[in-house]
């Protein structure tokens, strides 16, 4: 299923005098299309796939996709105007496929084939040029081969920048990076399902991490609690991977560290629905906790509290951002100071996605953004700390999507 709102896709190339907009990343194709890339875009080479979608919400998109996986993106994607690039892996339907047939014979209608590669000729790995020829054919088709066209430039390396500029010519390319950004930061109603599953699978393993916290546990037993529980958890659900940052004791880049009482233990983990991370982290104690350590626990829940009051539509990011450092530093860690307390959550190739909850910002918080908040430290001779939620932006204001407690537990 395709997330990607072409009213809000309409509206917002409107605003920047966009004709269309092009998406090249792996995570703008399956945004846009509801289905998978494919094999060819492990390299993260602009040309291997792309979407073209018109500002006119009357001019059908445009997809282009290896040959490979043509036949499940027509099975899984709205998009009708699919068109096929080859890439190197050679695969071909035989069908009523006689076992004992002669090969030559077998095989003698296969190469001539509707859909098969020029000349039977397949490129190393993918030929953007080929997927360039697709998307000017379907410019001039749409009667925009002169104009203005919003590139996903993240996704287009600096030496594919002239090539792509000649191949799509006469249009005009503008860099549309940030609408493609915030179309994706806005979440559908079964992103927004996917992500809430995904939280709630890892709040199933941070519970039993904590459970397992125990003088004489190892760092590397705890990730293995959590691996093996979300596992379990997610059995039966779409999950498609977990990961984790789960620190102990003083040093929290310590390697695989063994648990003494008194030590910290923080968790920042998240698991994939169909590619879409969740993010949330909770940190907890070998014992009763120090002074330092609750006060410290206190100046980063006070952060907390005062962002998360924020978050609400209309809310300059930056704002946020402001607020939370400033209650930090003011419960005593005056000089404290953090790039970002936060991101919006998607498909990316990590877990944090733009926009970010930072000093810099220029985003505005906006209905259906999904955000990852967060207000962490870490102090070699301390440990790793952590509060983090994820957070549901809804008309009224933030909601969020966890329900293990805040409280820096004793365990």
């Amino acid at each position: 299923m395709a997330h990607l709102n072409r009213s809000a896709a309409q509206r917002l190339m409107q605003a920047e005098g966009l004709d269309a907009l092009v998406l090249f990343s792996a995570e703008g194709f399956a945004h846009a299309t509801g289905a998978a890339p494919g094999v060819a875009t492990m390299w993260r080479r602009e040309g291997a796939v792309a979407v073209l979608v018109p500002a006119d919400p009357e001019l059908a998109e445009t997809v282009v996709i290896s040959d490979l996986f043509a036949a499940n993106l027509r099975r899984d994607s709205h998009i009708d105007d699919v068109r096929e690039s080859p890439i190197w892996v050679e695969a071909m339907t035989l069908p009523e496929a006689d076992l004992d047939a002669d090969l030559a014979i077998a095989f003698d209608g296969i190469w001539d084939a509707p859909g098969r590669p020029q000349d039977n000729r397949r490129p190393e790995t993918f030929d953007a040029a080929i997927t360039y020829g697709h998307l000017r054919d379907a410019l001039a088709e749409k009667g925009l081969a002169r104009g203005r066209i919003g590139i996903e430039l993240s996704a287009v390396a600096a030496n594919g920048h002239a090539p792509l500029i000649k191949a799509l010519d006469p249009a005009v390319l503008i860099d549309g990076t940030a609408v493609a950004r915030q179309l994706r930061a806005m979440k559908s109603p079964e992103e927004i399902a996917l992500l809430r599953s995904a939280v709630e699978v890892a709040e199933v393993g941070i519970a039993a991490v904590r459970d397992a916290i125990a003088p004489g546990i190892r760092r590397s037993d705890l990730a293995a609690v959590w691996s093996s529980t979300v596992a379990t958890a997610g059995a039966g659900k779409p999950m498609t991977g977990h990961w984790e940052y789960i620190s102990v004791g003083a040093d929290p880049w310590g390697g695989d560290a063994v648990a003494a009482t008194g030590d910290l233990v923080k968790v920042d983990v998240g698991c994939l629905m169909r590619g879409y991370t969740s993010d949330s982290g909770r940190t907890f104690v070998v014992g009763a906790p120090r002074r330092l350590q609750s006060e410290l626990h206190d100046a980063l829940m006070a952060g907390f509290r005062a962002g998360f009051e924020l978050l609400h539509p209309g809310t300059p990011l930056a704002e946020v951002h402001r607020a939370t450092q400033s209650a930090i530093r003011g419960r005593g860690l005056t000089g404290y100071c953090r790039g970002h307390f936060g991101h919006s959550l998607g498909t990316g190739p990590g877990s944090e996605e733009w926009p970010f909850i930072s000093a810099s910002a220029q985003t505005t918080i906006e209905s259906g953004m999904v955000l990852a908040f967060e207000t962490p430290i870490y102090v070699t001779g301390v440990g790793g700390m952590i509060i983090e939620d994820q957070v549901e932006i809804t008309p009224e204001g933030p909601v969020s999507m966890n329900r293990l407690t805040h409280e820096l537990l004793a365990c």
